[in-house]
């Protein structure tokens, strides 16, 4: 059942973002505390977004999550960015994270597990390329890409 709603919400929730200038990253429904809660990760491709529009959003989501009745008792909503601890999860997410530093765990050809560190030197339809501390650049096609962190530097 869970499956199916989130496949409605992620279905009302394209349209609102995509309006705005954004993309869906993710949609996740916590139901541990009683009261269902849902997650709506957006992000943009151009940067930053104003707190206001992930309020708009929430308010108009709120609405049709209502007016489909995908809930029969109370639910919390939540619209927000991925933040920096959340992996990559979006092609569309790297462009903006050229030049910061991450681990990359990906398969190799071979079927082996690897792991790199390094900045994210450039990024194609394709893949991403990765700089290690040696100055070795590593081109990772996406489709290889297993998980990808951003390392916050201070």
């Amino acid at each position: 059942m869970s499956i199916d709603i989130i496949k409605n919400i992620k279905d009302l929730a394209i349209p609102l973002a995509e309006g705005q200038d954004l993309f869906l990253v993710d949609v996740e429904l916590k139901t541990g505390s009683g009261i269902p809660e849902v997650w709506i990760l957006l992000d943009s491709e151009k940067g930053g977004v104003n707190v206001d529009i992930y309020s708009e959003i929430s308010k108009e989501l709120g609405l049709l999550i209502e007016a489909h009745d995908l809930f029969d008792k109370k639910y919390r909503l939540n619209v927000s960015s991925p933040g920096l601890g959340r992996p990559l999860s979006d092609r569309r997410q790297y462009p903006q994270n050229e030049g910061r530093v991450a681990t990359v765990k990906y398969k190799s050809d071979e079927g082996e597990y690897l792991k790199i560190d390094g900045v994210i030197t450039g990024v194609t339809e394709e893949a991403v390329e990765i700089t290690d501390e040696e100055e070795v650049e590593t081109l990772i096609p996406f489709d290889k890409i297993v998980e990808t962190k951003i390392i916050p530097v201070i």
